[in-house]
């Protein structure tokens, strides 16, 4: 299977706006993944007139916040330096059980990438950039029902 790639508009952003980006960023993209039920929750940006969607799961705002606060931690002590997060979905299938237990692979299916970023109408850009792909890139997906993919955020180390 194919790991599709979506490469986000680069965006520059203040510190101070770095949580409330990325917070829409990802739970947009969570968003248009999830294929359980969800309960939408709508949320207004703290610096910008955008309002977009969470799944309304609480462990994966949870999660989104720690990786978040992880990466706001390294920005604070590389201030001049650019960086990137990037969201990876992946599929988890057991390879041949061995005498030492049983190994799993990662098969990626889809990862999307942001650089920091600033602008209301570069995050309305990248928003629609989310949701056009979501809605036209579907048959590297397969068919997983109720839950959300396995899937990981990475941040610079």
């Amino acid at each position: 299977m194919n790991c599709e790639t979506c490469q986000l508009k680069e965006l520059e952003v203040e510190p101070r706006e770095i949580k409330d980006v990325l917070r829409c960023i990802l739970h947009t993209i969570f968003f248009h993944r999830t294929l359980s039920l969800v309960r939408p929750k709508d949320v207004d940006c703290e610096f910008f007139e955008i309002t977009y969607v969470q799944c309304g799961l609480p462990e994966l705002e949870k999660e989104v916040d720690e990786k978040i606060d992880q990466f706001v931690a390294w920005v604070e002590k590389h201030p001049h330096r650019s960086s990137q997060v990037c969201l990876s979905f992946f599929d988890e299938k057991n390879k041949h059980p061995g005498w030492f237990g049983n190994k799993t692979e990662r098969q990626a299916l889809e990862e999307s990438s942001s650089r920091r970023v600033a602008l209301e109408s570069s995050i309305h850009e990248v928003l629609f950039q989310i949701i056009n792909f979501a809605n036209e890139k579907k048959d590297h997906i397969p068919p997983i029902p109720d839950r959300i993919f396995n899937h990981e955020i990475s941040i610079p180390r």
